[in-house]
């Protein structure tokens, strides 16, 4: 039995949530075939929510970069960053400019000003509905694991310097930052859902695109890329798969015997 985890954006689903029918159909095969199915994602489970994902029946959810992990319909592991942290770490990175989006298992807090004009903002606030949460208005009272952030004109390197003791960094691109708790990674939520459940980690598949997937490939037995994907992912998978619109998940599948 192979455990197969698929990371969501950029790989199940593009920026508008499609999913491929072609890659829903190759997950029900590989199920059929007694092979296990999960999402692995650096989304917190406040933000998996909608229905043409979770239909799908995935047999566990890594969510937050590994801090919460379900698998058979129950949660067998949780991260919260403890509210002083969290405090801490808010005000750091809001004195530098940053606009933080705060990620936790059930709710989303974001300012609506900070985002009212911003593309991915908007996107955040018509997907979560009663998920989201205003930031400033619950200060101190978030539940969260995990924060993103736009970088636009602050001063990221000294911010960096001031959480890095107690958080890594991801940067997506020239604007978007990812900050999550040390220890926690994509990787280390497979390695986790392993030793809980007993499973050998070579028999482990890790499925996905972009920089914040680095940690699961090189922690899975094998891994693959989307061959529309960051070229850094691409570069360090073991096989290149077609891209998201081009039956990538069915052709990686395919290629590894497994549907």
């Amino acid at each position: 039995m192979k455990h197969v985890f698929f990371d969501i954006d950029g790989t199940l689903w593009d920026f508008m949530s499609v999913i491929p029918e072609s890659a829903v159909r190759a997950i029900k095969m590989l199920q059929d075939n007694g092979h296990k199915a999960y999402i692995s994602t650096g989304r917190t489970r406040g933000y998996i929510t909608k229905p043409n994902l979770l239909s799908i029946g995935f047999d566990g959810i890594l969510s937050g970069c590994g801090t919460r992990i379900e698998a058979d319909g129950e949660v067998i592991y949780e991260y919260l960053i403890p509210g002083r942290k969290a405090v801490e770490a808010v005000d750091i990175i809001r004195s530098h400019g940053f606009r933080a989006i705060l990620e936790g298992p059930q709710f989303l807090y974001m300012d609506y000003e900070d985002f009212k004009d911003d593309v991915y903002g908007k996107k955040v606030m018509r997907d979560l509905g009663d998920h989201l949460r205003p930031l400033s208005q619950n200060y101190g009272e978030w539940v969260i694991s995990k924060f993103s952030c736009d970088m636009t004109d602050c001063d990221k390197e000294a911010c960096y310097k001031k959480l890095s003791k107690d958080f890594d960094i991801i940067e997506h691109n020239e604007t978007i930052a990812e900050m999550v708790p040390k220890g926690f990674n994509k990787g280390t939520g497979i390695k986790k859902l392993c030793e809980l459940k007993g499973i050998d980690i070579k028999d482990t598949v890790a499925i996905g695109d972009g920089a914040n997937d680095l940690d699961m490939f090189a922690a899975a037995g094998f891994s693959v890329a989307m061959g529309s994907g960051a070229e850094i992912a691409r570069n360090a998978a073991d096989y290149v798969t077609t891209g998201l619109k081009e039956d990538g998940i069915y052709n990686a599948l395919k290629h590894l015997g497994l549907i």
